[in-house]
């Protein structure tokens, strides 16, 4: 199990600040959600967590500084699915997925019985035993989807960064990926951290929620602590219900108000 720490992390991109000053502790085994409006800045703040952008101010797993940690040792630590995978079309899903265990490999090794026995297991968690011999570019988006997180989940990192994992996916589809990884994180003790923008699928699987907007994080806390009724329909323009169950998971769908109806005489 390992720990994230966010420490005063700010990301520019071509000048421009998308991330700002943001500061929080993702303990060993939580799962932490990141949510927001569109453009809040949650796709930059997991790429600088992955490495893959560079930032200012500190990030660390158990406490050592991730940017000194060489690329090999950090992808077995950390695990990240982006939001828009750039993928090669003709590769076959099974080959795919056996690259999320290269971090394993020793130099010009292949995979052990063991590294298949992995990809295996994740093809038929994932539903993709039927397509292990298709092509990428022949899935479908949700088929897709599934196949870039069997991928990350194939490294056994225990940082698991997800961006969006569900975006393409239909509502079954989503609650078997989402059960899976949270089944994964209390039976391996990874530690997860989610941008999702479906708040309902937050307030279900988070442990903690942290809300940025412009690129900063304006509210942290547990799911019932930040996704409040009046928090949420003031930043996102929405008239959100919320309900809070006896074990803290929050419900919200959106409920439209009763319709008016006109009362007063009409005329022909």
């Amino acid at each position: 199990m390992s720990t994230m720490t966010l420490q005063n992390v700010g990301v520019e991109i071509d000048g421009h600040p998308i991330v700002d000053d943001v500061s929080f502790d993702v303990p060993a085994g939580t799962w932490l959600s990141l949510i927001g409006p569109n453009g809040a800045g949650k796709s930059t703040l997991l790429k600088a967590c992955s490495g893959s952008l560079p930032h200012t101010g500190d990030i660390t797993i158990d406490g050592r500084d991730h940017g000194r940690i060489k690329r090999k040792e950090r992808a077995r630590l950390v695990a990240h699915m982006p939001q828009r995978a750039m993928v090669p079309d003709l590769m076959p899903v099974f080959d795919f997925v056996c690259l999320g265990r290269t971090p394993h490999l020793k130099y010009l090794g292949t995979e052990s019985t063991r590294d298949l026995v992995v990809v295996r297991d994740l093809l038929e968690r994932l539903d993709l035993v039927d397509l292990a011999a298709r092509h990428l570019g022949s899935l479908s988006g949700g088929e897709l989807q599934r196949a870039v997180l069997a991928q990350a989940l194939a490294q056994q990192a225990p940082i698991l960064i997800l961006d969006e994992p569900t975006a393409a996916l239909d509502v079954g589809h989503q609650w078997t990926v989402l059960e899976l990884v949270d089944k994964m994180r209390t039976e391996c003790g990874l530690t997860v951290i989610a941008a999702l923008h479906d708040l309902g699928l937050v307030g279900q699987f988070s442990d903690l929620v942290v809300l940025l907007d412009h690129g900063r994080a304006i509210a942290s806390g547990t799911p019932a602590a930040v996704l409040t009724h009046e928090r949420l329909t003031s930043l996102y323009h929405a008239p959100l219900h919320v309900d809070v169950d006896d074990n803290g998971r929050v419900s919200i769908y959106p409920r439209r108000p009763n319709p008016t109806t006109n009362q007063g005489s009409h005329h022909d």
